[in-house]
C-alpha cells in the first residue's frame, strides 16, 4: 500500500482487502487518529459475534470500515463528505437538507460499490 496517487485527485492508497488486518493498515496510513475507534469497534464486533454465535457483527464491521477507507483514501471525497455533514447539521430548510443528504448518499453509495466490486 505504498502506491502514490497518479493524479492530484487520485487515491492515496489502493483499496485494501476487506480483512481486519488490511483495513487496520489502511486506517493507520490514511486516518491514524481513527485507530482507537477501529480497535474498539473490532473488539465489540468480535464480542457480539461470540455472544450471538453469528458472524453478522464481523461482516458489518468489515463493511463499515471498508466504506470508511474507500471514502478516506480520496482526500477530496473525504473533505466533501465532511463539508456536507456540516451543512446537514446546520440545515434549516427541507430542500437544503434533501439535496445535501442526496449528495452524501452518492458518496456512500460509491464507496459501497468500490468495496463490493
Amino acid at each position: 500500500m505504498t502506491e502514490q496517487p497518479s493524479a492530484p485527485d487520485g487515491p492515496l492508497i489502493p483499496m485494501p482487502a476487506l480483512t481486519p488486518a488490511a483495513l487496520r493498515a489502511a486506517v493507520a496510513q490514511i486516518a491514524p487518529a481513527q485507530l482507537p475507534s477501529f480497535v474498539e469497534h473490532l473488539d465489540r464486533a468480535v464480542e457480539q459475534a461470540a455472544t450471538q454465535s453469528t458472524i453478522a457483527p464481523l461482516r458489518t464491521f468489515l463493511q463499515w470500515w471498508g466504506e470508511f477507507v474507500a471514502i478516506q483514501r480520496y482526500p477530496a471525497r473525504a473533505a466533501r463528505l465532511c463539508q456536507l455533514e456540516a451543512v446537514a447539521q446546520e440545515a434549516t430548510d427541507r430542500e437544503t437538507l434533501r439535496s445535501t443528504l442526496s449528495e452524501i448518499r452518492q458518496i456512500t453509495d460509491l464507496a459501497h460499490h468500490e468495496i463490493s466490486a
